[in-house]
């Protein structure tokens, strides 16, 4: 089985079209976030992963997800999760992956992906400092 995408999504949607064909509907993808509040703090970030089963393997797998410090695989762990899953031979599904993350800084961090013992997907996210309200115009009522 292989990753074809993973993203970190707001939101995430199936919906029916003719055929039957489904459609996923993927909305405010990002690759950064401002943190809600100053650091130390926890976020928890969704991610979704787009997993492609060939018609000559079995369907049956395990999504692991590793989020790192770093890009590389002695990069300082902050999560972990593993998920098994079921598909049909010549199918895609998905798994959804929500992280909480403990940030004690702002940096990227990087979501190791892989199906069973195959190879890593990357996906970076930076965490931003707070936005500050001060800059926006005040409101009279």
């Amino acid at each position: 089985m292989k990753i074809i995408s993973a993203l970190f999504v707001e939101n995430f949607a199936l919906r029916q079209a003719p055929g039957p064909s489904t459609r996923i509907d993927l909305t405010g993808a990002f690759f950064s976030m401002a943190a809600p509040r100053p650091v130390p703090v926890t976020i928890d970030p969704h991610l979704v992963a787009l997993i492609y089963c060939p018609t000559n393997e079995p369907g049956n797998g395990v999504l692991e997800v590793v989020f790192r410090d770093g890009s590389g695989p002695e990069s300082r762990q902050l999560a972990r999760n593993v998920s098994p899953f079921t598909v049909e031979p010549g199918k895609f599904t998905y798994r959804l992956v929500r992280g909480e993350l403990e940030m004690t800084e702002y940096a990227q961090i990087f979501a190791h992906c892989r199906v069973g013992n195959g190879d890593w997907h990357l996906v970076p996210l930076t965490l931003l400092p707070p936005v500050s309200n001060a800059t926006e115009p005040s409101q009279t009522v």
